[in-house]
């Protein structure tokens, strides 16, 4: 038996750190896809005011494989 995967693309962001932007992403995605099995982070970046970082921004490809 073979399965088919879709992919979408999402946005998340995280005031503490680049890991937990992509624990985010991936914890509110699993509420609504099923069968996750993995993430392509595409790009990474970091919001910044007076010098400081504010924010920690990824976009990630997520894999879900479909059902039967």
């Amino acid at each position: 038996m073979s399965s088919v995967a879709k992919i979408t693309e999402i946005s998340a962001s995280s005031s503490k750190s680049f890991a937990d932007a992509m624990d985010a992403g991936i914890s509110r995605a699993s509420k609504t896809l099923k069968n996750i099995s993995g993430a392509w982070i595409n790009e990474m970046k970091v919001d910044v005011k007076d010098g400081k970082i504010t924010a920690y921004r990824v976009n990630m490809k997520v894999t879900f494989v479909l059902d039967d």
